[in-house]
């Protein structure tokens, strides 16, 4: 089975990408969509609460509250990160070998710190997601709660786009159509299989 890492900064469309991937039939973990699962659990809770015990409400993690206390102590995140990591590093594997059981030829890892984080070392092969700054910007602003500082701080957690694309196996350009983007989703896709099925 090919496993393939899907990222792209924040706003780049990789999310769009990933819907596609799923209505190929190819199964896709999302690693930011497992965090807010676990962040709705009491197992999320019980994570966080040493590090954070004012982002836990009604035994669950407050989103809002943590990203503020986050902003608040630049020590925080790393603390939280070592834990969160371990626990979707867990599920992100039992997830492959169900993929794996199930008979399916790929699996995609969608992670938006692939690189940053060395999950590439993981996986077989790299998307990256891109597109151009400004429109990247644009795209991210529109997003609801979005602020330019918190952009700015997420963006400077995230690696440079041309050092991802530089690193990447393939990269998908997001700067037309989402027609387009769907095609070239698609077209990927085959590519893979043809060039790294064994």
């Amino acid at each position: 089975m090919i496993v393939i890492g899907l990222t792209g900064s924040i706003a780049m469309g990789k999310s769009e990408v990933a819907k596609v991937i799923k209505a190929q039939g190819i199964p896709v973990f999302d690693a930011d969509a497992e965090v807010h699962k676990l962040y709705d659990s009491s197992d999320g809770a019980r994570l966080v609460r040493p590090d954070a015990p004012g982002a836990i409400n009604n035994n669950r993690v407050d989103r809002a509250k943590l990203s503020n206390l986050v902003l608040a102590d630049k020590t925080l995140l790393a603390k939280l990160e070592a834990k969160i990591h371990t626990e979707i590093a867990i599920r992100r594997n039992i997830f492959l070998k169900q993929a794996q059981s199930q008979g399916h030829d790929m699996a995609v890892i969608d992670v938006p710190l692939l690189f940053e984080k060395g999950q590439d070392s993981h996986v077989d092969v790299t998307i990256v997601v891109s597109a151009p700054p400004e429109l990247q910007r644009q795209r991210a602003l529109a997003r609801p709660g979005m602020t330019p500082a918190k952009l700015d701080m997420i963006l400077a957690r995230q690696m440079p786009d041309h050092e991802k694309r530089q690193r990447a196996n393939y990269v998908i350009d997001n700067s037309k159509t989402l027609a387009e983007l769907h095609d070239q989703t698609k077209s990927l896709l085959h590519r893979i299989r043809k060039h790294h099925n064994t």
